[in-house]
């Protein structure tokens, strides 16, 4: 099974998105590598991918798919924090949690973000 960090990047209750050009909208974040750990993964990913840098990561939980096992963080950003497309994304952009699940995005996204924000929940696991 191959290993993921994956990072929910939170500001003004929306979620980054960024997109490969595949036309599907993921959680930022990538394979880890032989000599990383998953937090280290995370970080390297947010910022090759969104040129995000210097801000925390909390450890939320493991999602596992069928061949992969996402190590999912959250990142708590900023007002003044801006995501730019890098590396392989085309784009970043920021969505509220109720508008992913009508998105085109990969399955461990919409999953992930359904386990944090669920539409009967009166708070979310971020706060």
């Amino acid at each position: 099974m191959k290993e993921r960090a994956t990072v929910v990047c939170w500001q003004r209750e929306k979620i980054l998105l960024v997109e490969r050009g595949r036309s599907r909208w993921s959680l930022p974040g990538g394979t880890i590598a032989r000599d990383e750990s998953p937090v280290e993964a995370a970080r390297r990913e947010l910022s090759e991918e969104t040129c995000l840098e210097g801000y925390g990561l909390d450890y939320l939980f493991q999602f596992g798919g069928l061949n992969k096992r996402h190590h999912v963080f959250v990142s708590v950003l900023p007002d003044d924090a801006r995501a730019e497309p890098s590396n392989e994304i085309l784009r970043c952009r920021w969505f509220r949690p109720g508008k992913i699940a009508t998105l085109i995005t990969s399955v461990p996204t919409r999953e992930i973000v359904a386990l944090l924000f669920s539409p009967n929940r009166q708070t979310t696991r971020l706060e």
